[in-house]
């Protein structure tokens, strides 16, 4: 895993990306050569900034790529998946470059050569992802790995490992701490369930690691006192093995934090969780200006908001919700009205449901499109949230939640804000179970805190908004 933003990135994909840069403006340049000759492309692309223009064009190629999730670990695998994207990731830049090519000719490539560098793309892009399919799908290729721990934490990084061949990591064998010295082995076979291969001493341990060649061996034990062979790991890491923590891998892999395991004095002492005065300042300078940028921008769309939302349901324009804000204090949040209104005068405060009734034609769209959260800004120009940071939760939910999710506290610790890393990486949650699982990412937020990774949200976010995956 390589570290960038302040966010974790499988070598692997990183370095996908980085050739498939490369081969698209590859593509371009023999393009070029195809349609003008040697002697004219040389011209061209040389003193006619040529390169810079291919490099441009395949930047925008690029870009529409990651933004159809041609990197995403979910699409990697799927070979008719990715051939639907690649069409739909060159379709859209055709659109966009369109646009760009009108406003500035000077960068615009010939019609010819851009025909003909598409079709290079499209052969070179395929026969290259058939390439990398084939080879992160092969195990000998990937890191022999070994898990070292108990239960649930190494049944729960097993899955996340084997989800993910990119990462390059190999389980080959678990190792699973039985108590009074035992251990008990199990061998993971390809297309087969966990094989126990018996009950071990400690005699026999370093035999049975020896003979699984590992090159890796991640401890996922949630109480290491006295369970832990620490001379053997020692010896092992001496000889080139590479031992790691189960919960930073973790970590690393999945984008979360568990607090399943997680303790307070291991936070206190651990790197993260450090809100700097220069990080306070940068999250407060930028949330102010970019949502005076936003609240701008949106002006000329508002008319248009507040006729749908007229249209398609009786009741008042804005709706006001008490959020606990950082530090616990209670303010309102203030959201264009997505459902009828008086929704909750039956039921009580209720999370939005899939196809909830209760939201309107007007406010679906809106909720899928973020509109409805325009208002929002003004929210964080008063200092009651930030551009970036947890999503604010209603007070009646969040007395609940303290009592049924350990450290569920420590998301008030900083400002709430209108997007964040569990709203980029998770869907929309309407049960404890997702509340759970979004104050894993909310955690990760809070620890990595940095200008990296709110780019990275900011960045990730507009993708969100443009595919169409808006809250409910």
């Amino acid at each position: 895993m390589i570290r960038l933003f302040h966010a974790y990135f499988p070598t692997r994909t990183l370095a996908l990306g980085a050739s498939e840069w490369c081969l698209i403006a590859f593509s371009f340049v023999a393009a070029t050569i195809v349609r003008l000759g040697t002697t004219d492309a040389l011209v061209v692309l040389q003193y006619e900034q040529g390169l810079f223009r291919i490099l441009v064009l395949s930047g925008g190629i690029f870009l529409s790529m990651y933004y159809f999730d041609l990197y995403d670990s979910s699409i990697l695998g799927n070979r008719r998946e990715i051939l639907t994207r690649l069409v739909q990731a060159l379709g859209t830049t055709c659109v966009l470059l369109a646009i760009v090519y009108y406003f500035f000719p000077p960068l615009k490539l010939g019609r010819g050569i851009m025909m003909i560098g598409l079709v290079f793309v499209v052969m070179i892009l395929v026969l290259w992802r058939g390439l990398f399919f084939e080879l992160n799908s092969r195990p000998q290729f990937a890191e022999r790995t070994m898990i070292f721990g108990d239960e649930p934490a190494s049944s729960r990084l097993l899955r996340e490992l084997q989800s993910r061949p990119e990462l390059g990591l190999h389980v080959v064998a678990r190792i699973l701490v039985a108590g009074d010295g035992r251990y008990e082995l199990n061998c993971e076979r390809p297309g087969h369930a966990d094989t126990s291969d018996g009950t071990i001493t400690d005699e026999k341990l370093p035999a049975a690691i020896g003979q699984h060649r590992v090159a890796r061996i991640i401890i996922a034990l949630d109480e290491r006192r006295r369970r832990l062979p620490v001379e053997l790991l020692l010896a092992m890491k001496s000889r080139g093995v590479r031992v790691q923590d189960g919960t930073n891998c973790y970590e690393q892999v999945t984008g979360k934090i568990q607090i399943e395991s997680l303790r307070l004095g291991t936070l206190l002492f651990s790197s993260g969780f450090e809100l700097s005065r220069f990080l306070v300042i940068y999250k407060r300078v930028a949330s102010i200006a970019v949502s005076i940028v936003g609240l701008v921008l949106s002006l000329p769309l508002l008319p248009f908001v507040a006729l749908a939302i007229k249209l398609t349901s009786p009741g008042p324009l804005l709706y006001h919700q008490k959020r606990l804000g950082k530090d616990g204090t209670i303010f309102y949040c203030h959201k264009f009205r997505t459902m009828r209104a008086n929704a909750e005068a039956d039921t009580g405060p209720t999370w939005a449901g899939d196809e909830d009734p209760r939201i309107t034609r007007a406010g679906l769209f809106l909720r899928t499109t973020r509109l409805d959260e325009i208002p929002q800004l003004w929210n964080v120009l008063k200092g009651e949230m930030s551009l970036i940071g947890p999503r604010p939760e209603r007070p009646e939910f969040v007395e609940w939640l303290k009592q049924e999710i350990p450290h569920y506290n420590l998301r008030h610790t900083v400002r709430p804000g209108i997007t964040g890393w569990a709203q980029i990486r998770y869907k929309y949650g309407s049960t404890l179970e997702d509340a759970k699982e979004k104050l894993r990412y909310d955690l990760f937020y809070i620890k990595h805190m940095s200008p990296g990774l709110d780019a990275l949200i900011f960045f990730d976010t507009l993708k969100t908004i443009l595919l169409g995956r808006g809250a409910k």
